[in-house]
């Protein structure tokens, strides 16, 4: 899976190809792989940092991995030292003539690496890369550029949204209404998941829906909808819900996660630049493609496989899909754009830039007793980072700006 990052591909499409070629592997110790190579990701600088005064030269780099790898397990995931070390020897052994020729160096090296916790505790955590982080740094500052990169270190939770009020759900309630457990947890043995009582969903995931405020009898389109965590929020609220997604794989993922749960919506494959409704709407709400660099405290691969040049393109796409959805509204139709990006340009800037080319549009605040005020931007959007929520353990990073439709 670390293999395949340096390849360019997620941890998931990774974990997918790890399926296919060790069928053997039952889904606790995949589970296990996809929790190794994200916490090896995610604390890379550390083990960087212990590691820089162990080797006189970067090995190759199936070599560097393993030796991240176990020094990852033995300093931060306590895995014994004597364990670790075996298993990283026997790795190397197995691998190539070159790795296997490495496999004293990485006995020795790992051997000195298990005591150095102190250069482990003193690193600091991954930095953005530089075509994030100066633009995050423009907009809020550097200490708030390191206080975010420190909740990338820290990982994420795992959130449900409730079916309904009232509906008992695990974990802990959030002041959002979402619950929070800790990750690792097994989602299908999870009480209330064979009744459809709730759905894996971030708690900043859950807020665009929030903001939009969807009322029963509404019609709403959900664009850009798969996996459909938006969509079952829509649905449960009583609106009667559109949901667009270009690919009709996905769609048929959301069309299960209803049936699970219970809730209806109509599904539509097309792209959403393309798709209009019989009537005008009274709300939609648009999810839009973005960097997603808001979660990279799930997806610590991301700085590592993308290096910034999408941001123009999405940019672009995002302006032509706002255009559109406000193309379908009724006169004083809701329209919610939201992105999981950190972005400025995909957030702040786009939401000026949307005003500017609409001035049939207006922001609508949200309600500043309704919110933690922190979130609620100058433009009257909502902003929320990793950093915020420290003592609950962070979220997210999304923007959502409410628009309605004047006249």
């Amino acid at each position: 899976m670390l293999a395949a990052v340096r390849e360019g591909v997620t941890l998931a499409e990774g974990e997918e190809a790890l399926a296919d070629l060790t069928p053997a592997l039952t889904p606790a110790e995949r589970a296990r792989a996809r929790r190794l190579a994200a916490m090896t990701l995610r604390h890379r600088s550390r083990s960087d940092a212990v590691l820089a005064g162990l080797i006189d030269r970067r090995p190759r780099p199936e070599v560097m991995e393993l030796l991240q790898l176990a020094v990852t397990e033995m300093l931060a995931g306590a895995e014994a030292p004597h364990g670790a070390v075996n298993a990283a020897v026997a790795l190397a052994r197995s691998g190539g003539a070159k790795a296997k020729a490495a496999a004293g160096m990485v006995n020795a090296v790992l051997r000195r690496a298990a005591e150095r916790q102190a250069a482990w505790d003193a690193a600091s955590p991954p930095r953005l890369p530089d075509w994030l982080r100066r633009p995050v740094v423009a907009q809020w500052g550097e200490d708030i550029a390191a206080a975010i990169e420190a909740a990338h270190e820290r990982g994420a939770a795992l959130d449900l949204t409730p079916r309904a009020p009232g509906v008992p759900v695990p974990g802990a309630a959030l002041p959002t209404g979402s619950h929070r457990l800790q990750s690792g947890a097994q989602v299908t043995a999870l009480p209330g998941y064979a009744e459809g009582d709730w759905w894996v969903q971030d708690a900043a995931a859950a807020l665009p829906v929030r903001l939009l405020a969807p009322r029963p009898g509404e019609t709403v389109a959900d664009l850009c909808a798969a996996p459909g965590g938006k969509t079952m929020q829509l649905a449960a609220a009583g609106a009667r819900v559109t949901a667009i997604d270009l690919s009709p794989q996905r769609l048929a993922r959301l069309a299960a996660n209803l049936a699970r749960v219970g809730l209806e919506a109509e599904t539509v494959a097309a792209d959403a630049l393309g798709w209009t409704p019989s009537a005008p709407l009274d709300a939609v709400l648009l999810d839009a493609p973005c960097s997603a660099t808001g979660t990279i405290r799930r997806h610590p691969e991301l700085p590592l496989i993308r290096d910034g040049a999408m941001i123009p393109e999405l940019v672009r796409l995002q302006a032509q899909l706002i255009n559109h959805a406000a193309g379908l509204l009724k006169p004083g139709g809701r329209l919610v754009y939201a992105v999981c990006s950190l972005h400025p340009a995909e957030g702040e800037g786009q939401l000026a830039t949307a005003l500017a080319r609409h001035p049939g549009l207006a922001v609508e605040p949200p309600a500043p007793g309704d919110w933690p005020e922190e979130w609620i931007t100058p433009q009257g959007a909502i902003r929320t980072r990793p950093d915020h929520w420290p003592e609950l353990g962070g979220l997210d990073g999304f923007f959502i700006a409410r628009l309605r439709r004047c006249g």
